[in-house]
């Protein structure tokens, strides 16, 4: 920390500091709690943030920065502080500037003559185009006080409320469900709090979740009462876990790209290797139950398509104009905000789409007190449901909202389809008529050509040429499908259907065969696929973009994926060439796509993204 007496002091200092390095302009009068300072200068997410009286700048903000305070350096209006000498500095981490108390500083803009030297840069940050975060306080105090008077207030102020508590509330996600806000967020930050004093990290947090969930997998798969018993009580250990990891991030506010991905990653890897961890465990009792467990992961898998697609599609959407006036408001919201002022329906409206925490704890308690294949009626029953019910209020939310959807939204949605060669061909072929296509032709095509390929699946004869037609229905289907800019109101159903069409036609194909390995492949080939898909709706979301092209044409696509399988099912001459091709093709796909995630997220620059918390 140095001090600084004036401005121009200051901006000298700040030049001093290495251009990789995040700064902070702290005025030394500052008054306030420390989690304050905490919330204003050491969250990794945002360039610039500030509070009355302190402001931060990352690298990447450091060069705006040093213009807005040469800006407030060279103004031609004198400027007071106002303050008292007898001020105490304020210590922070990291690399600080705290401006002596008393010296007079100059301005850009008279209008802000009274404020902070931290304040009149803030302004000027943003007057220049700079993003400056200015994170939600809450209770908590941030004051630059004008004399012993208001200082005496803003210490009374800080005394009145306790910081820590309100960090520890602050660490709990804004928005959760029912079983995690009353049965795990009331305890597990408290041990949020205990793995930060210890110097834990969140993503040790995360990992340690991802083993617990795997030995549980593990007592599940040995087919026994106990092991089901202790299955069950492993998981929701893990899901404590999962809960603690996010919160111990927002309270230290150690947030990461890498961590984010990890969180949303190991949360799906968890949950199917439970999956698969409950079908061995029930062979070993004599009951096949892999048809069950793929066709739950191909349920969650494509539920959770259907929620990234929208999102993705009304993220920035604009609403179109009548006569020059904005069309704002449906039906659906109009109904969902009268539900949302009765209480108690807001918590029967989150628990029954099945969010994580009350499937874990449902898949838990029977898994202990039931059997694997009772699991997975109750979850394809219970997820089921919630997918209908979601994705109807999303339909109706789309064709009644009239919106404009961005080229950046159609761009993701482009790439959330993960189209590969094949399908890229029939795009280019037929471009001009396909683009004539009026409304929800094309994704009515996308459905005919899914629903033909399953169909064709489900019906042929194994052994039979036959079913590689279904399979060329969809490449050319889908291609037209995509061959469109992605703008219509349900064009963001298009992803999810495709993601349908391939995992239900390897399921069709596996389950049919009959030949022992060939549905356990199958699984190991969709969760491999699935990881693909997930890791491209987690790139985007953070703002990283799509996959490379090259990554998306190894992998083969979802049409080339399907041809694929298709031909070996149909070809194939012995017991085990089936689920022979079907393991060889998810190894190969889970290298590949493995390999690159991994490179890419361990050496990603993107910006820092993860869930809020409570208002502070």
């Amino acid at each position: 920390m140095r001090t600084a007496p004036d401005a121009t002091a200051a901006l000298r200092l700040l030049a001093a500091v290495p251009a990789a390095d995040r700064v902070a302009l702290v005025d030394q009068r500052f008054v306030g709690h420390l989690h304050t300072l905490r919330l204003a200068l050491t969250d990794p997410r945002f360039p610039a943030a500030a509070v009355t009286g302190a402001l931060t700048a990352r690298p990447e903000a450091r060069a705006a920065l040093a213009v807005a305070l040469t800006t407030v350096t060279n103004g031609t209006d004198g400027g007071r502080t106002g303050a008292t000498t007898d001020a105490h500095p304020v210590r922070t981490g990291g690399t600080g500037l705290v401006t002596e108390a008393g010296r007079p500083v100059t301005h850009s803009a008279p209008a802000t003559a009274e404020l902070p030297l931290a304040d009149r840069v803030t302004a000027a940050l943003e007057a220049d185009g700079t993003d400056v975060r200015h994170p939600e306080l809450g209770s908590l105090v941030a004051a630059v006080p004008d004399g012993p008077a208001a200082r005496e207030e803003a210490l009374a102020a800080v005394a009145a409320v306790d910081d820590e508590a309100v960090r520890l509330r602050s660490a709990v996600k804004a928005r959760d469900g029912f079983f995690t806000t009353f049965c795990i967020s009331p305890y597990s930050r408290y041990l949020a709090r205990w793995c930060a004093r210890r110097g834990l990290t969140p993503n040790q947090v995360t990992t340690a979740s991802l083993f617990t969930a795997l030995i549980a997998a593990g007592c599940a798969a040995t087919g026994t009462r106990g092991g089901y018993v202790a299955a069950g009580l492993l998981l929701l250990f893990s899901f404590v876990l999962d809960c603690t990891d996010g919160q111990l991030a927002r309270y230290s506010l150690q947030y990461s790209t890498l961590g984010a991905w990890l969180d949303a990653t190991f949360d799906r890897a968890k949950e199917y290797a439970y999956y698969a961890g409950l079908a061995l465990g029930a062979a070993r009792g004599g009951d096949d139950v892999w048809a069950l467990a793929l066709a739950a992961m191909v349920l969650q898998s494509v539920r959770h398509f259907v929620d990234f697609a929208f999102n993705e599609a009304n993220a920035d959407s604009t609403a179109a104009t009548v006569n020059g006036k904005a069309v704002v408001g449906t039906p659906t919201t109009a109904l969902s905000s009268k539900l949302d002022s009765v209480g108690w329906t807001v918590w029967v409206r989150r628990m029954i789409v099945l969010p994580i925490g009350e499937r874990w704890a449902m898949i838990a308690v029977l898994t202990a007190v039931a059997t694997p294949r009772i699991v997975f009626y109750a979850l394809l029953v219970g997820c089921a449901f919630a997918a209908c019910y979601t994705t109807a209020g999303r339909v109706l939310r789309s064709v009644t909202r009239k919106a404009v959807r961005t080229d950046r939204a159609a761009r993701a949605l482009a790439d959330l389809a993960d189209t590969g060669p094949l399908a890229e061909l029939v795009a280019r072929v037929l471009r001009r008529p396909a683009r004539a296509l009026p409304g929800v032709l094309p994704l009515l095509i996308a459905l005919a050509g899914g629903g033909a390929a399953v169909a064709v699946a489900a019906s042929a004869p194994l052994d039979s040429p036959v079913l590689v037609l279904g399979a060329l229905v969809y490449v050319v289907t889908s291609g037209i499908a995509v061959a469109h800019r992605m703008g219509g109101p349900l064009d963001w159903l298009v992803p999810p259907v495709l993601r349908a069409a391939e995992y239900c036609t390897v399921l069709v194909l596996a389950a049919r065969a009959g030949v022992p390995g060939a549905l356990p492949a199958a699984f190991g080939l969709v969760a491999a696929v699935a990881y693909h898909h997930y890791d491209t709706v987690y790139r985007i979301r953070g703002g990283a973009g799509a996959p490379p092209r090259g990554l998306v044409r190894s992998l083969g696509g979802h049409e080339g994926r399907t041809l694929l399988v298709t031909a070996l099912a149909a070809f194939s001459t012995a017991e085990f060439d089936l689920p022979l091709g079907l393991t060889v093709l998810a190894v190969v796909v889970a290298v590949i796509a493995l390999a690159e995630s991994i490179q890419f997220w361990v050496s990603s620059g993107a910006p820092a993204v993860h869930d809020e918390g409570e208002t502070a």
